[in-house]
């Protein structure tokens, strides 16, 4: 028989943080499942990653309606996956913000990603039946950069790279050096690499610290509010990416099969990052996506429900 999705075991619900990082941003997390980005600027706030479904969503507003009343007018996509959009509609915004990739993105596969992401992990999509029917659709696109502005406050939306995903957006406050990457960067959580570029995210990672964030949200885990704390979540993705790809291409340049790759990288991984979140849950998906890109699959497949079981079976399967 086949262990189910570690994910599906979970159920835990997480303490939820809302950190004020300035007098314009604010962090919302939990623990290390997805997080949301506030920025509240002159004469309007903007969102970056809506939760998993508008109930969820809620949640988030009840905090921003606590510092402050302004309208929330721009909702920003920091990249396709399903737990980061569903829950667009609750914030009621005027434009729902994405790179062009991203949108590429939802057109090639957002109807399969939609059924996989919550059929993994059910408790993250709560009260699922909110969601309205079809794809949350952005209303602007831009592709490169392009800038926002709050009153006098600016926001960059920025492509600085493919990482984990090939639509990739960051937020940047370039007046308080204040960064929030999605999840190009994680801290003390696992990565999720299955639409990954493992090749391309160290430097996009690189580009971000060409920034010199003073404080980034990463995509999961705690907001980083110092420099240092910055730098290590940075390093630690980093050396993640590094570990995983550079331990599957070994495997494949000896002609292992996926299913001995996966185990010798597990076992290899486990001692330094076994302790972070969805570790278990994450490893199948990066490995077989590692596999793909180290092999033939210079661009990520598109994950099915199917797809995903069949994947955990082979992987994580057990006699």
């Amino acid at each position: 028989m086949s262990k189910a999705f570690a994910s599906q075991a979970d159920l835990q619900e997480k303490k939820v943080s809302f950190t004020r990082l300035s007098d314009n941003a604010y962090a919302y997390t939990a623990e290390g499942d997805p997080n949301t980005g506030v920025i509240v600027g002159d004469d309007a706030v903007m969102v970056v990653d809506t939760q998993a479904t508008p109930v969820m969503a809620q949640d988030v507003i009840r905090r921003i309606r606590e510092v402050t009343d302004k309208p929330i007018k721009y909702v920003v996509l920091s990249h396709y996956h399903a737990v980061r959009v569903l829950g667009a509609s609750a914030y009621r915004p005027q434009h729902v913000i994405a790179s062009r990739d991203t949108y590429d993105l939802i057109v090639e596969r957002g109807e399969q990603d939609k059924a996989s992401e919550i059929g993994r992990f059910p408790r993250l999509f709560q009260a699922v039946e909110s969601v309205p029917a079809g794809m949350t659709w952005p209303t602007i696109t831009f592709s490169g950069r392009m800038s926002i502005w709050l009153g006098q406050l600016e926001v960059q939306l920025i492509q600085l790279g493919r990482g984990h995903t090939k639509g990739d957006t960051v937020a940047w406050l370039p007046s308080q050096q204040i960064l929030f990457s999605g999840d190009l960067v994680e801290f003390d959580a696992t990565p999720y690499a299955g639409d990954a570029y493992f090749s391309d995210w160290p430097a996009t990672l690189d580009n971000i610290a060409a920034l010199q964030p003073q404080a980034l949200v990463p995509g999961r885990g705690a907001a980083l509010t110092t420099p240092e704390q910055v730098a290590a979540g940075l390093s630690g993705t980093r050396a993640f990416i590094a570990d995983v790809y550079a331990s599957v291409r070994a495997g494949v340049a000896e002609g292992l099969d996926l299913n001995r790759v996966y185990r010798r990288t597990l076992e290899q991984l486990r001692p330094t990052y076994g302790h972070w979140v969805i570790f278990d849950h994450c490893m199948p998906f990066d490995v077989s996506r590692a596999y793909d890109e180290a092999t033939q699959h210079r661009d990520p497949r598109i994950w099915t429900a199917e797809r995903d079981i069949q994947m955990w079976k082979d992987l994580e399967g057990t006699p």
